[in-house]
């Protein structure tokens, strides 16, 4: 089995929850857990050596942004810092590197650098000393996992570029599909008679102009037709062939083709919502959404003060009813950001709202500064450059990789 194949092992065996094969996953894990803790000084820094010549390097973050402070020692004893030449370089992933100085501060040494986020990087330091140069490489990484680009395309992992965006704020409301006031059309017979034919039924589409009853009249004792008025379903049938028409209502047409949508809107949000406001809408039981536009309301409010907004609905394919209910989104602003990322790919890492960027095969976490939402996307004040490659789809797959690797928070 190569690692990469083992790594797409390891990452369903997270995602989920398959337990079937601890012996496996013990043998991989064996050598982590043997590996060694580094060695932590009095400060709590990890202690590097060199025969009797000793540094200790910590992240110091009290009351401060994170940077480096620095003891050292030889043979136990404190040394004079000003004979100290020390630098800092921290490689980090996509070989970024950060280039840290030092100069004595009390009884250590501080750096010149803020540590930003995340702490993941090749620390390498030098150190000059009576003379001698002294030397030390190690890795410090967290939020950071490897995996190939096959197993990452089996696993669903999408990517996109962090860049610019426009922003689309809504709010959600509720509602139903109603008829329009003037749907409804009530057909009498001009002149009193005869039905001697009906040539529609209740729930027969007519188009305008169709002949719908044909009347002898009583005066003149000839026959006329009464023709549709709109295109629409014959809705409520009063009278049959054989009858007077007594000067009744003898059908009912309705025009369907256009519905209303009739949305609820609150006193907390009435304000925010503008004439022509786009709205998207979804009904029950049709996957597909529609979009269409805020074009007028109800005089009155409803018993719970909601305001009753109302948008058209397409409806020429009849697909829709009055009465179906509906959920709708109603923009209230548009706004263009300079960057931006998608909300399916936020995770929480630690204490933070992370996204994970991509460089080649490896992920590693972004800390996110945010700001405002709108829809699927969400601002990005800080965290990440224009241009990162980072994880939009499946994100939990990395963050479960990452976990299951035991990528800690050295400081």
């Amino acid at each position: 089995m190569n690692r990469y194949a083992l790594r797409f092992f390891l990452v369903c065996q997270v995602v989920l929850g398959a337990m079937f094969l601890p012996s496996i996953a013990a043998a991989v894990s064996e050598p982590e857990a043997q590996e060694a803790e580094p060695e932590k000084g009095p400060h709590r820094g990890r202690m590097l050596r060199d025969g009797d010549f000793a540094v200790e390097l910590a992240i110091f973050e009290t009351g401060v942004p994170p940077e480096f402070r620095v003891w050292v020692s030889d043979d136990g004893e404190s040394v004079s810092l000003d004979a100290v030449d020390l630098q800092v370089k921290l490689t980090r992933l996509g070989n970024v590197v950060d280039d840290i100085r030092f100069r004595a501060e009390g009884d250590y040494m501080r750096g010149d650098t803020v540590i930003y986020e995340p702490h993941s990087f090749v620390v390498t330091v030098i150190a000059q000393y009576q003379g001698k140069t002294y030397r030390w490489d190690y890795d410090n990484f967290e939020g950071r996992t490897l995996i190939g680009d096959g197993v990452a395309e089996a696993m669903g992992i999408a990517t996109e570029a962090a860049g610019s965006a426009t922003l689309h704020q809504t709010i959600r409301v509720y509602g139903q599909l109603v008829l329009p006031p003037d749907a409804k059309r009530q057909i009498q017979a001009r002149f009193d008679g005869e039905i001697k034919q009906m040539q529609v039924n209740r729930g027969d589409r007519v188009s305008k102009g169709q002949a719908l009853v044909t009347i002898e009249s009583n005066e003149s004792l000839k026959p006329y037709q009464i023709t549709a008025p709109i295109n629409g379903v014959v809705s409520e049938q009063f009278a049959s062939s054989g009858e007077q028409t007594a000067g009744r209502t003898l059908l009912e047409i309705t025009r369907t083709d256009t519905l209303l949508a009739e949305l609820a809107v609150y006193p907390m949000d009435r304000n925010k919502v503008n004439g022509k406001a786009p709205v998207t809408i979804s009904l029950n039981g049709f996957d597909q959404s529609l979009t269409t536009t805020i074009n007028g309301s109800r005089t009155a409010l409803r018993e719970d003060q909601a305001r009753l907004l109302l948008a058209e609905v397409n409806n020429t394919e009849g697909l829709f009813s009055e009465g179906l209910f509906l959920a709708g989104d109603i923009e209230v602003e548009t706004f263009s950001v300079p960057l931006a990322v998608k909300r399916s790919g936020l995770q929480g890492f630690r204490d933070f709202t992370v996204v994970y960027a991509k460089v080649g095969e490896e992920y590693e976490v972004r800390m996110l500064e945010l700001g405002r939402e709108a829809g699927a996307w969400v601002e990005v004040l800080g965290g990440l450059e224009p241009g990162t490659l980072y994880v939009t789809e499946n994100s939990y797959v990395i963050k479960a990789d990452i976990e299951k690797s035991g990528a800690s928070h050295d400081h």
